[in-house]
């Protein structure tokens, strides 16, 4: 156990499936595994280890922001000798070319925040996601999105077919909806990283899995968009994911 997690250290899994909302870790094991065992609601931050086509995986929620994604991370990685988390959340759209429900496979993740700063005294502010397990993500992606895949310079809105899109994205510190003016805020941003989306824990997580020697991912779907003034329903967000959780949990049989 450790301070966050009452979970023994042989029920959970070498590869973690972690959503931010405890919640969508409940609804990803009853939904998508079998054998489902809750291993953790210390904090009411599910986790659950189960089967998918076989293959022992474990669903652990991180809580919002980048302090709870570090909490968490850190301890699978540190106490219970997990080698892979590949988080799946939500995120808003930098770029007009994102429609609402498009997969993002964050690249690069840069913040303004200081949580490298604070966990190793290094003032760093942009962390990459490992290059192996993005690999197998996209070759399992090409599955679910067939042509639809794209890097972020190459974006195409030529229908309305969901994309699949690897890019770079802000880590933020504040939800942007609440930010004074994100025009303001857009325009900080390094323009070499062309920063295409926004959520708020790849930073913490990449970092950590760096720091430690571990391996981590990140994809997301795109829910609100800051240009074309969409989003959707808090209902919607909950059954628009499944896209992501399929290419997540597929990537993770190709890890045991």
């Amino acid at each position: 156990m450790s301070v966050h997690n009452e979970a023994n250290i042989e029920d959970v899994a070498k590869t973690v499936i972690m959503p931010g909302d405890p919640l969508r870790a409940k609804y990803i094991a009853y939904n998508f595994l079998t054998d489902i065992k809750l291993i953790n609601s210390v904090r009411n931050m599910f986790g659950y280890t189960g089967y998918y086509k076989g293959n022992k995986v474990t669903i652990f929620a991180s809580g919002m922001g980048m302090p709870s994604m570090g909490i968490y991370s850190y301890e699978l990685y540190k106490f219970y000798n997990v080698e892979n988390i590949i988080r799946i959340g939500s995120c808003g759209a930098y770029s007009e070319s994102l429609n609402l429900f498009d997969t993002l496979l964050v690249d690069k993740s840069y913040t303004e925040g200081n949580f490298a700063l604070a966990l190793e005294g290094i003032d760093c502010h942009i962390a990459d996601a490992t290059p192996e397990l993005n690999s197998i993500i996209m070759n399992e992606a090409k599955f679910v999105f067939g042509k639809h895949i794209y890097n972020a310079d190459n974006i195409s809105d030529n229908d309305n077919a969901k994309k699949l899109v690897k890019c770079n994205v802000l880590c933020n510190e504040c939800f942007d909806y609440y930010v004074k003016d994100i025009d303001e805020m857009i325009a900080r941003f390094p323009k070499d990283l062309n920063l295409i989306g926004c959520e708020m824990e790849s930073f913490a997580l990449f970092y950590t899995a760096k720091y430690l020697n571990k391996n981590a991912a990140c994809l997301l779907t795109v829910v609100d968009s800051h240009y074309k003034h969409q989003e959707i329903s808090t209902e919607d967000r909950e059954k628009s994911l499944n896209d992501m959780i399929v290419i997540a949990l597929e990537s993770a049989t190709k890890l045991n």
